[in-house]
């Protein structure tokens, strides 16, 4: 991030669930610290377990740190932010009786978006990924691609500077999710916005990012962050490449110990098998 403009500051958070004392105590983070530059595309990446969710609730107001803070643009973050903020999340949160272009109008009457602004900035959203023929559908009649771009077209609506994105593409086919990460890097590329995206897979962060932040097995501290030197939009070819390939077994070999430890700490194999 050498001489880019950090919009968002995570400063020393630690997060712990559980009183002190209690053994069931458990320390999902652990005195995490990252600048996120102004326009940047930036994955988290770590075992299950690890404080990804966590951070990117914390980043976005949902929760609060039990030590540390985040500030977006120099503000300390107390709660959520729905006019610099907004979150894609993995599970379907459409409404299925409300029509495509009446499920992204709601973020904005969320927003407090006047009336007669909202047609207009939703069909602007549903072009930019791709979708302005099916406003008047149900979300039933959708693939379950359609509905995570719905989900974006709803987030781009709002018009925010930043992105949160936890696993979006998580439960779609290998296909879907590679034409998707395509045409997130197309829009941001177009919009210039800031992203934090959560996901578990190598490829994935690799073809996204312009950082990864690899984060180690629970407590989540940072582990080392990966930087990828390859320009918005990405193209299909970069998937293919030796660049990525050599980026995603660093990113495995990174990975591979801190997996082997929640594995270990859940019982699913044992220590030193």
């Amino acid at each position: 991030m050498s001489g880019a403009e950090a919009v968002i500051r995570v400063d020393s958070v630690s997060q712990a669930f559980g009183a002190e004392g209690d053994p069931r105590r458990v320390v999902a983070l652990e005195s995490a610290s990252l600048d996120i530059a102004r326009g940047e595309l930036l994955c988290l990446i770590g075992p299950s377990g690890c404080g990804k969710s966590t951070l990117l609730n914390i980043i976005g107001g949902l929760a609060s740190p039990t030590t540390g803070q985040v500030t977006i643009d120099g503000h300390v973050v107390r709660g959520p932010s729905p006019q610099k903020v907004a979150f894609v999340f993995q599970e379907n949160t459409l409404f299925p009786w409300r029509t495509v272009i009446d499920n992204v109008k709601l973020g904005m009457a969320f927003q407090g978006v006047a009336k007669s602004e909202r047609q207009e900035r939703a069909l602007q959203s549903l072009r930019a990924v791709g979708l302005a023929d099916f406003c008047d559908h149900y979300p039933g009649q959708l693939s379950g691609g359609m509905k995570q771009r719905v989900q974006l077209a709803r987030a781009l609506g709002l018009k925010t500077e930043i992105l949160l994105m936890d696993e979006p593409f998580a439960a779609l086919d290998e296909q879907t999710r590679m034409v998707l990460g395509e045409d997130l890097s197309v829009l941001l590329a177009q919009t210039g916005k800031t992203i934090v995206f959560v996901t578990h897979s190598l490829a994935e962060a690799v073809f996204l990012a312009d950082r990864v932040a690899v984060l180690t097995a629970r407590p989540g501290r940072l582990k080392k962050l990966i930087h990828v030197e390859e320009g918005h939009p990405r193209k299909s070819n970069f998937m293919t490449s030796s660049k990525l390939n050599g980026l995603r077994n660093e990113l495995y070999e990174l990975l591979h110990e801190e997996i082997r430890k929640t594995m270990i700490e859940r019982g699913e194999v044992r220590e030193g098998a």
